[in-house]
């Protein structure tokens, strides 16, 4: 039986705080890319890491994960129905919303690679 969703926080190159809204059988890492301060080149880094080396449980059929920087500007939630479990990366492109950097990319890439749960 799949479990709750978890709930985490992390901070991206720039330092904004973010809020993570995961599946903890399901997600393995979130990684961010944007816009460096100075605006002359683009910078990767990990937001999140899954504390769990391991899935706990087998994932639900519907997995979802929701980001939402603290300042309002970028807040978004993805629902996949992976009942074979084949998804591995999701690519989410984004722009700040009206309070936010006008013309930035954000982009940011879900990765599910946990191992399955011991048997």
């Amino acid at each position: 039986m799949a479990r709750h969703n978890r709930e985490s926080r992390g901070i991206d190159q720039t330092g904004n705080l973010w809020r993570i809204g995961y599946q903890p059988d399901w997600l393995s890492r979130i990684k961010i890319s944007r816009q460096l301060l100075d605006g002359r080149r683009r910078s990767s880094q990990t937001l999140f890491r899954n504390p769990a080396r391991r899935a706990g449980a087998v994932p639900g059929r519907v997995v979802r994960t929701e980001l939402r920087s603290v300042d309002g500007n970028i807040r978004f939630r993805i629902a996949v129905e992976d009942p074979d479990q084949i998804v591995e990366e999701i690519i989410v492109v984004t722009r700040p919303g009206k309070d936010g950097p006008r013309g930035e990319l954000v982009k940011f890439a879900i990765e599910s690679r946990l191992p399955p749960p011991r048997r």
